[in-house]
């Protein structure tokens, strides 16, 4: 487990990203990292990837038509 802060910056709340974590990340200052939350409440934090946005698109749409059944099915 790696331990961070948040501080605030402006008007917003900011996580501080060590080396460490970018590395892990394969990230540097200035990419896109992505947020996803796991169904127990988690948080995962994902490096930019094109499939990945395309696939969270398409997912979006497809709760976005489907809200009144998967609200059902749930």
């Amino acid at each position: 487990m790696i331990k961070t802060r948040i501080r605030k910056v402006g008007n917003s709340a900011v996580m501080t990203l060590t080396t460490e974590m970018l590395t892990i990340l394969d990230a540097k200052e200035g990419d896109t990292l992505f947020v996803v939350r796991g169904d127990d409440g988690s948080l995962r934090v994902m490096a930019h990837d094109p499939s990945v946005a395309a696939a969270l698109a398409a997912a979006e749409v497809v709760m976005d038509e489907n809200r009144d059944l998967l609200q059902a099915l749930a």
